[in-house]
């Protein structure tokens, strides 16, 4: 794992969270893939109108990582209250410094099973 690709995910993460959609975009290759609960799409316009149409923050926690795989938990706020928040998980696929897929998932054992990913390969401390 390169701690490139760690570091694209959660700038990915700061771009979306304070509405910076050109440095979102291009953190993100053209033929970006996004699956969540709400939508599937690929691409760059798929990607804007997931971004923009979205109310959300997410705030990074745990993260794993192997082999251009990143896995982060998250804590999703929905508004201002911490009744608001939930937790969840995205995983991304990283190549050349740039996200390629973002696939949400209800909890992080969801996204570490999808991707084959295991405790061992946790990268963080938190």
């Amino acid at each position: 794992m390169s701690t490139s690709e760690m570091a694209t995910v959660l700038a990915w993460h700061e771009a979306l969270n304070s509405s910076e959609f050109d440095t979102l975009l291009d953190l993100s290759s053209d033929d970006i893939e996004i699956i969540t609960p709400e939508q599937v799409g690929q691409g760059i316009a798929a990607l804007k109108e997931w971004a923009v149409s979205g109310d959300e923050s997410y705030v990074p926690g745990r993260i794993y990582a192997h082999d251009g795989v990143v896995v982060v938990e998250e804590k999703i706020f929905h508004g201002a209250s911490e009744k608001d928040v939930i937790k969840g998980a995205s995983a991304f696929r990283v190549v050349d410094d740039q996200v390629t897929s973002m696939f949400r998932h209800a909890t992080i054992e969801d996204a570490l099973a999808a991707t084959g990913l295991r405790e061992s390969d946790r990268v963080d401390d938190q």
